[in-house]
């Protein structure tokens, strides 16, 4: 494990790590589940977290084994009414809901002058750090439409790093999710898993919630 002097920058999830619009996802894919007759239950709610929109509809026609039912234009119109509903969700989004203790943390971060990215599945992560007010905080933003695999494949968080203009060895990923951790550690980077350590027990690092992520807890992890 690397020490903290070398550290470079910081690859950032956006839902559930900087604000909770998991939540969002959850209600906007359950009206479509609920719409095309598929049971909504806590393993799906649990198995779309952290990956794209595609695969998370292929999980819901997969678990009512309906997925050959519909063409790739009808899925494709689904993805995109459940983006819709989405977008209105995030659209109700304002400052106060970047989650307890993390524009705390991405101050510490600026003031140590280390370079921050966000390494998110979602497409809409421009639009949801603008209503939170936090995009000055990051050097630039992972477009996933451009990278050829999604979380837990390396993809994501390998390119927040080129974003950081640095080793991956050198930045440190910021999770909430199993797919996220195994995205990090395999693009070779320091995985801070944020929840349940149970669920995340392949990250470096743990903390319980987002408020008790401190430049100062990480700094003593990386330097025992």
């Amino acid at each position: 494990m690397k020490h903290f002097d070398d550290i470079k920058g910081f690859a950032f999830d956006l839902d559930g790590v900087l604000a909770d619009t998991a939540k969002f996802h959850s209600q906007a894919w359950q009206q479509i589940a609920e719409e095309l007759k598929i049971p909504w239950t806590p393993e799906l709610e649990s198995g779309i977290k952290g990956i794209d929109r595609m695969s998370s509809l292929m999980l819901i026609l997969n678990s009512a084994g309906v997925a050959d039912n519909y063409t790739e234009e009808q899925k494709e119109a689904l993805a995109k009414r459940k983006n819709d509903h989405y977008q209105e969700l995030i659209g109700t989004l304002t400052p106060d809901d970047v989650l307890p203790g993390m524009r705390k943390f991405l101050d510490e971060l600026k003031a140590n002058h280390l370079s921050m990215s966000i390494a998110s599945a979602s497409k809409n992560a421009p639009f949801i750090l603008e209503k939170l007010a936090i995009s000055d905080y990051f050097v630039g933003v992972v477009d996933p439409s451009k990278v050829k695999e999604g979380k837990p494949a390396p993809d994501i968080f390998a390119e927040a790093a080129k974003i950081l203009n640095a080793d991956p060895t050198t930045v440190i990923g910021l999770e909430d999710s199993a797919a996220g951790i195994a995205s990090i550690n395999a693009a070779d980077e320091i995985s801070v898993g944020i929840g349940d350590k149970g669920l995340l027990h392949e990250a470096k690092i743990n903390f319980p919630s987002t408020a008790d992520v401190t430049l100062a807890k990480v700094r003593s992890h990386l330097n025992w």
